[in-house]
């Protein structure tokens, strides 16, 4: 063979995987003995014979040998189980090397090509999954195991040891000397001071910025600036101090028009499982004094008109994932639950304004009714996965894919409302150049279904409860906690993935850029077919992610309403530590409402 034939046979060779490169997709090349239904590479130049045009290891004339035709043997047994793609190259100054994947069987063929251009080995090797499955093996066992901190974990404990076993990462129960990677807290940032790097599962502030007088003002905040973005969330009074002004509004509207009799639901402010909510139809009926103190809370419209399955009103606990402030990343479960009242629905009259049973979804209400029932099944009892009463309406003719763009949608709004507070607690906690960890954090949100399936905010919990366990009477008056699949199913999942996004081993993601030209403001959000998230699994043990990105994914359709946000960006830069003086929530609170005003002016 002559010089001049290897150097243009190799410089041939190298152009080919140049090109293949990139195209950046996998060329196609015809075996001898494939199927007739193989296609020859239209990268082969065309007039050729096909035996000589289709694979480039085939030896010509003198230079054939006893391997060569033994090669060639077996790569036409391997080729008759498909075509051959090929799906890796590599480049280097002594030889070609090229891996390809038979299509249909999930085996590989590997061969190299020697200093005169010719290929010696074709061999073939394990399942592609295999092999890569072996690979995430070895390097887990390189890597060091995340450390995980439970000692204050509280009543996510159970969830939390279950998700960390799945990972075969290391639990420290009793914490630790040294630093842990992860520590996970059952109430606030603040359940263990000490913390000075790693990450916590709770945002310094987030407990007062969710209460409901905070939430209400936030959400306010937002409808005073952009009032068709934010209509799913109740008129809302706080108490006591707009008391008068809810008297007012309330007596002219039935003044106006005396058939209206509107109800309205009161929430105390610290309340929670349900405890201290009551419904009122005149603002007389309101409890304002607790002894000599004036109650704090909010006094909201009443949804009068839900959604109704087995004529049972209920309402949606979904899961979210705060997986940082900056820049801003939202995650929604995929999956969450569905808590069912436990007495048939009638819309609200001065007789059933005291069945609990009937106009509250919350679990620690219903829990105590004799109605409730407790279920093993995912699509029956009185609570439920969310995904099996999403079934059932599809299967009623329900747009599923708007209702949820339409909860994606309320999520998102709702997170850049509380994001600016949440800002400037974080800032007083945490300040610039202090060392102290990285903060994420899951949050429970409460949305209730409208008879003509627009979503709306109930509420939002800082401390969503993870229990995997439910109350039984074991006897009259006597409870204890026994499994509940349902709740595992779901609460397990969200855990073990948000561990998974948070592991440090990994490196964070580039943010996706959402496609040219976004979207217009207020467009439906683009719900895809279902996907399965990138799994950061290496070892291929584990269920793709449960939690959707859902921002900076559609950023570009929300982004213009940031606008508070870039204000506490300002007040944080400019007033919140002068000297001695750290202007903290309570002024920023009366900075962003004279802004507002200003805004409006």
């Amino acid at each position: 063979m002559s010089d001049q034939y290897v150097k243009v046979q190799v410089e041939q060779m190298k152009s080919f995987g140049e090109d293949a490169e990139k195209e950046g997709v996998d060329t196609e090349e015809q075996v001898p003995g494939s199927s007739p239904s193989a296609s020859v590479s239209p990268d082969h130049p065309t007039g050729t014979d096909a035996s000589s045009t289709s694979l480039p290891c085939k030896q010509t004339g003198k230079s054939r040998s006893k391997p060569g035709r033994e090669d060639k043997r077996h790569t036409s047994d391997v080729a008759s189980q498909g075509s051959v793609v090929s799906s890796e190259k590599n480049l280097n100054r002594l030889g070609y090397e090229r891996t390809l994947q038979v299509k249909g069987t999930g085996k590989i063929l590997q061969r190299k090509s020697e200093p005169n251009g010719n290929y010696v080995t074709i061999h073939t090797s394990k399942n592609i999954e295999e092999m890569r499955r072996e690979e995430g093996f070895k390097l887990a066992k390189k890597r060091r195991p995340v450390t995980v901190d439970t000692s204050k974990a509280k009543t996510s404990l159970e969830a939390l040891k279950i998700s960390i076993k799945q990972l075969k990462w290391k639990e420290f129960p009793l914490g630790r000397r040294t630093a842990c990677d992860i520590y996970w807290h059952g109430v606030s940032f603040h359940d263990n001071e000490n913390i000075v790097s790693g990450q916590v599962n709770k945002f310094p502030g987030m407990i007062e910025m969710l209460r409901k007088i905070n939430l209400s003002r936030a959400v306010r905040t937002m409808q005073e600036l952009f009032p068709e973005e934010y209509d799913f969330y109740p008129r809302s009074w706080i108490l006591p101090e707009e008391y008068q002004q809810f008297t007012t509004q309330i007596h002219m509207v039935k003044e106006k028009d005396a058939t209206v009799n509107p109800t309205f639901i009161v929430k105390p402010d610290g309340g929670s499982q349900g405890d201290g909510i009551y419904l009122i139809r005149d603002p007389s009926d309101l409890k304002l004094m607790t002894g000599s103190q004036a109650k704090q809370g909010v006094v909201q419209e009443y949804i009068q008109k839900p959604l109704l399955i087995d004529k049972l009103k209920f309402d949606i606990r979904l899961y979210v994932l705060i997986k940082s402030l900056e820049p801003l990343e939202i995650y929604i479960a995929k999956e969450g639950l569905t808590r069912f009242c436990t007495e048939l629905y009638q819309e609200p009259s001065q007789k059933n304004l005291s069945h609990v049973f009937m106009h509250l979804t919350n679990y620690s209400l219903n829990v105590h009714s004799g109605n409730f029932v407790h279920s093993d099944s995912q699509s029956t009892g009185s609570k439920r996965t969310l995904s099996s009463v999403l079934y059932r309406l599809a299967a009623k003719g329900v747009d599923i894919k708007r209702v949820w763009s339409d909860i994606i949608a309320l999520v998102i709004k709702t997170v850049i409302a509380v994001v600016p507070e949440l800002r400037v607690y974080y800032q007083a906690d945490i300040p610039p150049g202090k060392p102290g960890p990285t903060c994420f954090q899951i949050l429970g949100f409460d949305i209730l279904l409208m008879k003509n399936l627009k979503p709306v905010l109930l509420e939002v919990n800082s401390n969503p409860s993870m229990r995997i366990e439910h109350e039984q009477e074991v006897a009259p008056g006597v409870f204890e906690y026994v499994p509940s699949p349902v709740d595992e199913e779901v609460k397990v999942g969200v855990i073990r993935d948000t561990l998974r996004l948070m592991d440090p081993g990994h490196k964070k993601p580039t943010v996706p850029q959402q496609r040219a030209g976004g979207f217009e403001q207020g467009e439906e959000i683009p719900m895809e077919e279902e996907t399965q998230e990138k799994s950061q699994d290496e070892t291929g043990t584990l269920p793709s992610l449960c939690l959707k990105q859902v921002y900076p994914k559609y950023s570009k359709q929300f982004n213009y309403l940031r606008l508070v946000e870039r204000i506490a960006a300002l007040f944080i830069r400019f007033l919140g530590v002068k000297g001695n003086m750290r202007l903290g929530p309570t002024a920023f609170r009366t900075f962003i409402s004279v802004g507002t005003w200003a805004t409006n002016d």
